[in-house]
Order: C-alpha cells, then structure tokens, then sequence
C-alpha cells in the first residue's frame, strides 16, 4: 500500500514510524555495537539541530558527506534528511584530482568530513 501512495513513501518516513512504534528495537549493527531504533533517530536529530545551527542549509540543497562507513555515516543520511537536503555521496577512498571533481560534479555547497578523513 506505500509504494503506491502518491507521492510515494519516503525512506525517512518509514524509519520514523518505526522508531516511534519501537524504539528499543535494533536497528543497526556495526562490529560489537548495537543501536537502536530510538538511539539512531536521537542521534540523527541532534545532528540536524547541530547542522541547522552551525551552516543552515536550506531544503533542497546539496551536501556532500566524505566519510567511512560506519554508524555515523548513518545517522547523518538520516539528519540530511529531515533537514530536506540532498546528500552527495562522496568516495571517502577518493583523494587528489578525483576527489576534487567528485565534490565539484556534486554541486554541493557543503562538505561534512569525519575526523579520519581530514
């Protein structure tokens, strides 16, 4: 019945619904740890805040993410989300001349990096 809705159901959506009805259910698995529907859905809007707070994008607009996999990697996917922008998916094994034109082709006007990664 989602799928066909119009418009149709958003990703972001159904990970909210989830994490209202249940929160302490596990939602990712990375290595040893364990997060839960509520962890990352707190995480991801603490970031939001942080984001909105710090650069302000704009709905619609493009960010670009240098990370590794990892949970964060997650949660920020999540908090771009419910900020309305798009997110640039950026190699985090590019570097040099292919970095440069991944980040140019994106049209993004920000660029979040982990730590590891600078």
């Amino acid at each position: 019945r989602r799928l066909a809705r119009c418009p149709p159901c958003a990703l972001l959506e159904v990970f909210q619904l989830r994490a209202r009805s249940c929160p302490g259910k596990p939602f990712l698995l990375f290595q040893d740890e364990t997060f839960t529907y509520g962890q990352v859905d707190a995480q991801s809007t603490r970031l939001a805040w942080a984001l909105w707070h710090r650069c302000a994008p704009r709905p619609a607009q493009v960010v670009a993410v240098f990370m590794p996999n990892s949970p964060a990697y997650v949660w920020t996917w999540l908090a771009l989300a419910k900020l309305g922008c798009a997110m640039a998916c950026v190699n985090s094994n590019a570097r040099g001349a292919a970095l440069c034109h991944a980040l140019r082709a994106s049209g993004a006007t920000v660029v979040i990096v982990s730590p590891g990664e600078t």
